[in-house]
């Protein structure tokens, strides 16, 4: 039995915040395609606010941006990720309307 390929495109959109010594936050939106629906869907990754600026609203702004960009883009849904150990993250997230939906399960490749 063959496993057959085919090359499924994504595009990404990059959204950042700068401040007087450059960018002081940033965040990605992935917006993908399966079999499973017409729609495509999205994936929040890579939220990230500089120490310094933390507490701020610069993470909510973003990732309503963020949010945004994915109902414009037609997505059904929005995944965003979080380390278990980002408590604050997951309060920003279930704040915003997500829900917590499953497990995570993640594979580090040393080598890439």
């Amino acid at each position: 039995m063959k496993i057959d390929r085919r090359i499924q495109t994504a595009h990404g959109i990059r959204f950042s915040i700068s401040g007087g010594d450059g960018e002081i936050a940033r965040a990605y939106l992935y917006v993908m395609r399966n079999d499973l629906h017409d729609a495509p869907f999205g994936l929040l990754e890579d939220v990230y606010v500089d120490e310094s600026q933390r507490g701020g609203g610069l993470a909510t702004r973003l990732v309503q941006e963020v949010i945004a960009a994915a109902r414009e883009a037609g997505c059904y849904k929005l995944i965003a990720t979080s380390r278990t150990s980002r408590p604050k993250v997951h309060e920003l997230y279930q704040r915003l309307g997500f829900e917590s939906h499953g497990v995570e399960f993640r594979m580090n490749f040393d080598d890439a």
